[in-house]
Parts: structure tokens; sequence; C-alpha cells
């Protein structure tokens, strides 16, 4: 439980670190307000991959988070994995993130999406957020980003289909 809390201090205090048993990533010059088709494609495949496994450490219902960047090759990789407290909103990722997915383990909002916190995120940051939901199989996954001067999301589909950017 104590190398849990360290470790969610370390990542929210560490503004350009990752864990050493992380992959090395490669700094962007500037990450893209919205993911490019590669770290869009990671983040479906490796964020679906967790949906449905325990988080471990002292949250009870923790969502999960996992860092995206790239490697020293420019390969995506998740760079960090912890869980983080329900209805609590994202720190700021270090700078080395190009994208950020969040997995609700039950959904807040009346239709089934991402929260208010998820949104403010992406606001605050202008960093792409994926968000998949564990409560339905297949987990539905939306892609939040800042376009156009405004947060807007999207679904993304099973097979890769992505839907129209919303309000």
């Amino acid at each position: 439980m104590i190398a849990a809390l360290l470790f969610v201090a370390a990542f929210i205090a560490d503004p350009v670190g990752t864990p050493a048993e992380s992959a090395p990533v490669s700094a962007p010059a500037r990450p893209s307000p919205i993911a490019d088709a590669d770290i869009r494609e990671f983040a479906a495949i490796a964020g679906r991959k967790v949906v449905g496994r325990a988080v471990g450490g002292p949250y009870a219902n923790a969502d999960k988070v996992l860092l995206l960047a790239r490697d020293d090759k420019g390969y995506p990789v998740v760079a960090t994995s912890i869980g983080f407290p329900v209805r609590q909103s994202l720190p700021a990722p270090p700078s080395t993130t190009l994208a950020v997915i969040r997995i609700h383990q039950r959904y807040e909002t009346t239709i089934p999406g991402p929260t208010p916190d998820d949104l403010a995120f992406v606001a605050a940051n202008k960093l792409p957020l994926f968000v998949i939901g564990e409560w339905a199989r297949p987990a539905p996954m939306w892609e939040v980003a800042w376009v156009d001067d405004a947060v807007r999301y999207r679904i993304i589909g099973e097979v890769g289909e992505i839907g129209p950017w919303q309000d």
C-alpha cells in the first residue's frame, strides 16, 4: 500500500521522468492536441487489454490510468500504468506523455462517455485522452481532444471505426 502511494506521488511530482522499470521514452517537440493514428491504434489495443484486470493498491474502486509516450525508436509505449481514485481529476502528466488512457470501472454520467473531469483534463493540458469503459463488453472507447479551440470527443469502435467529433 505504501509503495502504491509513493508511486502515485512520484507520478504527480515527477514532471519529466518515468519509473525505472518503464520503457525509455523520448520527449516530443510539442505533443499534438489530437492523437496520431498510431497512438490511437496503440491506445485501442493496449487500453482494451487492461480492461477487466484487477487494480492493485490502496483504492477499492480505482480507475486505471496509462500514460503513452514513444520509445527511443519512435514506437508508442505505455510509459506508466497506475490506479487512480475514481471521480478525481488527473494531474498534469510528465512532459514526455503524448496521450493518456483512463479506464473507468463504471459510468458516472447519465449517458456513458467522458466525465466532466475527463473533459477538464483535456481543456487544461491540451493532450489527447482516451476513455474506456469497463462496464460493458466490448469495452466502449472515446477519444477526447482539443479540436478547433474546444474540447470535443468521438467514439472509437471495436474494430477501429471512428465516429464524428461531438461537443
